[in-house]
């Protein structure tokens, strides 16, 4: 195989999914088409004139101009990015440089630095660029998983109201893994995945909505137009001061005391014995319903009968639609439970904080602020109750179904469960009540998910979908499972109360799966070989 280095060029990804490559070069055009092109992966649906739309707000006593596009968050992220010294010191050089020139990154910006590891810490120290992170406003916030995963706080209220009241498209650029909507703040629309030294380039800019090669990121001392060209590290300079500042004991220093965690890991006091002593008033770690209805021998499953669809959605519904690891919204069905427990606003925390308590987690499945249902006009976390024709939050939905003894099912487009393998994209749905999934196509891993936690994944036939039959949600589904008893890939048959029925395939893909299916679970199944 052959690679010509002179083909190779920077990249961006976004505005709404890691796979949707964008070239440095062409950014600005590819986010100009995107405001326009209709509502979808690469299109908000912007008119002409929404584009131009300029709104003011305040911050800290100084007045500014919000526009299409205008950033919000950058992060430089994740545990695989920065891992990589080469672009990280890039970066620090890149801000060193920015630093130097008199360039400032506007204040409103919430920045972040939180790499994966300690020992980045000790060779930006070394490489002296740990201050002029910090003047941008890159201080280390923590070590892991932070804005890539929801993680980044609050913006500015200011800043906020402005989106929301004017309904504006802002942005953020973070050297992250994900970027589905929804996941990296709810209030930025636009989301791009970037290097590290990208991330200092469009906090500098403000926005990215640019050019760099004909538009200056701002004015030195003296008022001269700044480049991004003018102040950009080249590679012999990267390579020098990474041969100068990484250093093999920095690696064994850090990773010597790896095990023993922070003073404050080291103080907590933890109760001795095997099993855990399960706090009911807990709100963080709750004691799971998964096993309390378990028992030693196998029982039939159930057919589906007359179950409502909880939703109907379209293509590419992620793991962080399905269940947001973010901020917990203080209108959503978590944040009410948190408040009945006595919880301030300001501490509800994020989901992915909480993921260890049942009761916030089922809450918070389908919460996601962008998610798209077909059943309700408005983009959002709701859903048709389809007995009383109410619109309601979709875990309210799901608990009337499920106090009613009524199942429901949800209906998908292509590639439901793609993203990251959340394994609360499968448990909250089951503690929800659903009982079966029919989707054009799945990810691999969340597919099995699914029959891990007892919940049928069916495929609609090639070229078929709920839209081919007119499935609206309304209508009332049947599923006749046998009991269990199915075979791998074998027919089922759908029939609905309004005389439309079709065929799907069921995507139980291997004997293991029978198995765990007809125990209602692979939790189940284990608990049983344990027995």
């Amino acid at each position: 195989m052959e690679l010509d280095l002179s083909t190779v060029e920077a990249c961006l990804s976004g505005p709404k999914r890691p796979h949707d490559r964008v070239t440095f070069s062409t950014m600005k055009k590819d986010f100009n088409d995107c405001m326009t092109n209709d509502v979808g992966f690469k299109g908000f649906g912007l008119t002409g004139e929404e584009t131009k739309k300029s709104v003011k707000f305040m911050h800290e006593g100084k007045e500014y101009d919000f526009n299409q596009g205008t950033l919000v968050i950058a992060a430089i992220t994740s545990c695989t990015n920065t891992s990589n010294p080469d672009v990280m010191l890039q970066a620090g050089m890149l801000a060193k440089n920015a630093v130097a020139k008199g360039l400032k990154v506007a204040p409103y910006i919430k920045c972040s630095l939180s790499p994966g590891s300690h020992v980045v810490t000790e060779y930006f120290n070394e490489a002296g660029v740990t201050e002029p992170l910090n003047e941008l406003g890159f201080s280390t916030a923590g070590y892991g998983c932070m804005t890539c995963i929801g993680n980044s706080g609050d913006i500015p209220e200011a800043v906020q109201d402005a989106i929301i009241d004017n309904d504006m498209i802002a942005s953020a650029v973070l050297s992250g893994n994900r970027n589905f909507e929804g996941r990296v703040h709810p209030h930025t629309r636009a989301n791009y995945l970037a290097s590290p030294p990208l991330v200092i380039a469009y906090a500098l800019a403000g926005t990215v909505d640019i050019d760099f090669e004909t538009t200056p990121l701002g004015q030195d001392q003296d008022g001269k137009d700044v480049f991004l060209s003018e102040i950009w590290p080249s590679r012999n300079e990267v390579q020098a001061v990474t041969e100068g500042s990484i250093k093999p004991k920095m690696f064994r220093d850090v990773y010597n005391n790896i095990l023993k965690g922070s003073q404050m890991w080291q103080d907590l006091e933890a109760p001795a014995g095997k099993l855990y002593d399960w706090d009911d008033d807990s709100t963080y770690i709750h004691n799971p319903p998964f096993f309390q209805s378990t028992e030693a021998g196998l029982k039939p499953i159930a057919d589906v009968k007359g179950a409502h669809c909880l939703l109907n959605m379209g293509d590419s519904i992620t793991t962080d639609h399905i269940s947001p690891a973010g901020k917990i919204a203080k209108n959503s069905p978590a944040a009410r439970f948190l408040a009945d427990a006595g919880i301030d606003a300001k501490d509800f925390n994020s989901y992915g904080s909480r993921r260890g308590n049942d009761q916030v987690m089922a809450r918070g499945t389908f919460a996601n602020v962008r998610l798209i249902n077909k059943m309700v006009d408005q983009v959002g976390p709701t859903t048709i109750h389809v007995p009383s024709g109410k619109e309601m939050a979709i875990f309210d939905a799901a608990n009337e179904y499920k106090n009613a003894g009524i199942d429901s099912i949800i209906l998908a487009g292509r590639e439901y469960g793609s993203g990251s393998s959340r394994d609360w994209a499968a448990k909250g749905p089951y503690l929800q009540g659903v009982k079966a999934v029919i989707a054009q196509s799945y990810e691999r891993i969340h597919r099995s998910n699914l029959l891990g936690m007892g919940i049928l994944p069916m495929q609609f036939k090639e070229g078929e979908n709920a839209d081919t039959f007119g499935l609206t949600g309304s209508e009332k589904f049947n599923i006749d499972i046998n009991g269990g008893n199915l075979t791998v890939a074998q027919d089922i048959d759908v029939t609905t109360d309004c005389g439309k029925s079709f065929t799907v395939t069921c995507r139980i893909d291997t004997d293991p799966e029978v198995a765990y299916f007809q125990n209602g679970g692979i939790l189940h199944y284990v608990l049983r070989k344990l027995m």
